[in-house]
């Protein structure tokens, strides 16, 4: 159980203080939630904070269900799926819109920090199926970083099990694997929504 998010980005930079003084250290928070705690570890490990702007590609009748994932550049689709190409073209179309608002708010006046040769440390505040944390990586994976690294408080065993058996993640730290999963909220004692003013007001703090 967390106190806060403050509480979980404390204790998740301490599992992670290998990681501490490495230049070429990378922390991607994913908005909104994973902000605090990516803030949180960034400064304590001395590493370049960033957002990790992607979207899942919901399954038409299970939004829930991710068969794909994309970002402003690329898409990836799941081998297996098989659904209408006028369906994955309509969704792209839709999220890279939702994203292109979200990187003006988030980014404004700079530019992404490259990821080619980082250690990319992907946080969020904890997951439940990890489908949108998997998409995230893989999205990272094709930028050819050093090496990825998913790291968050809380999440059920059989998907810390399931991120430990993909190809493109090389560790995953995890601090509680709890028995009775069903929701992130349920492990923190303050779990309030983190608003979009919120997490720009928490990166461009980090950024000053």
């Amino acid at each position: 159980m967390f106190k806060d998010r403050i509480d979980a980005g404390l204790r998740l930079a301490k599992k992670l203080n290998s990681y501490k003084d490495k230049e070429n250290v990378v922390i991607l928070a994913i908005p909104r939630g994973g902000l605090p705690l990516g803030a949180i570890v960034a400064k304590s490990l001395n590493a370049k904070l960033d957002v990790a702007l992607s979207k899942k590609i919901g399954h038409p009748f299970n939004k829930e269900f991710a068969i794909g994932a994309v970002n402003l550049n690329n898409i990836i689709l799941d081998d297996n799926v098989e659904i209408s190409i006028g369906y994955i073209e309509k969704e792209k179309k839709r999220l890279r819109e939702k994203l292109k608002k979200r990187q003006n708010q988030y980014f404004r006046n700079r530019s992404a920090i490259a990821l080619k040769d980082k250690i990319v440390i992907i946080i969020d505040d904890g997951i439940a199926t990890g489908n949108t944390i998997r998409v995230t990586a893989q999205l990272v994976y094709d930028q050819k970083p050093e090496k990825i690294v998913i790291a968050i408080p809380v999440a059920p065993k059989s998907t810390v099990q399931k991120l430990n058996a993909t190809s493109y993640v090389d560790e995953v730290v995890c601090l509680e694997t709890p028995f009775n999963f069903q929701a992130v909220g349920q492990f923190y004692l303050d779990f309030d929504q983190v608003s979009d003013e919120e997490a720009i007001k928490i990166l461009e703090e980090f950024n000053a």
